[in-house]
């Protein structure tokens, strides 16, 4: 079975830095497409960043939402079943709980898409304030 662990979440600063990081375990990384989502209260879900899997054959693929784009990267670390979320410029509106994502079968055209994702994690929150 699959399970994700978020961590990395902190209380920063505008302007400053985070890298999230998602543990993924129960299956081999290389075979599972990876998205980070947030959500902030009184917001929906919104996808941040993905990163394709061997599975879709379109492997080291990766995708951002506009907000985010230039600001953050995602990365993955096989040996270390890891994907990581690297965040800098940091903005209040980035405050939000950040949850990682995992599914084989990932349409690259769809992947911001909540429902695309079967596993989960418990999510870590990101707080972006003076």
């Amino acid at each position: 079975q699959v399970q994700l662990v978020e961590s990395g979440g902190a209380l920063v600063q505008p302007g400053g830095s985070l890298r999230l990081s998602c543990l993924v375990s129960g299956v081999t990384l290389d075979y599972y497409s990876i998205a980070w989502f947030r959500q902030a209260p009184g917001k929906e879900r919104e996808g941040v960043s993905y990163i394709d899997s061997l599975t879709n054959s379109r492997y080291g693929t990766t995708r951002y939402g506009n907000s985010v784009k230039g600001r953050f990267t995602i990365s993955r670390d096989i040996a270390k079943n890891t994907v990581y979320l690297q965040m800098n410029s940091l903005r209040p509106e980035d405050t939000a709980i950040y949850y990682c994502a995992a599914d084989k079968f990932v349409r690259g055209d769809s992947w911001w898409v909540r429902d695309e994702y079967d596993f989960w994690g418990q999510g870590t929150q990101v707080t972006v304030s003076s």
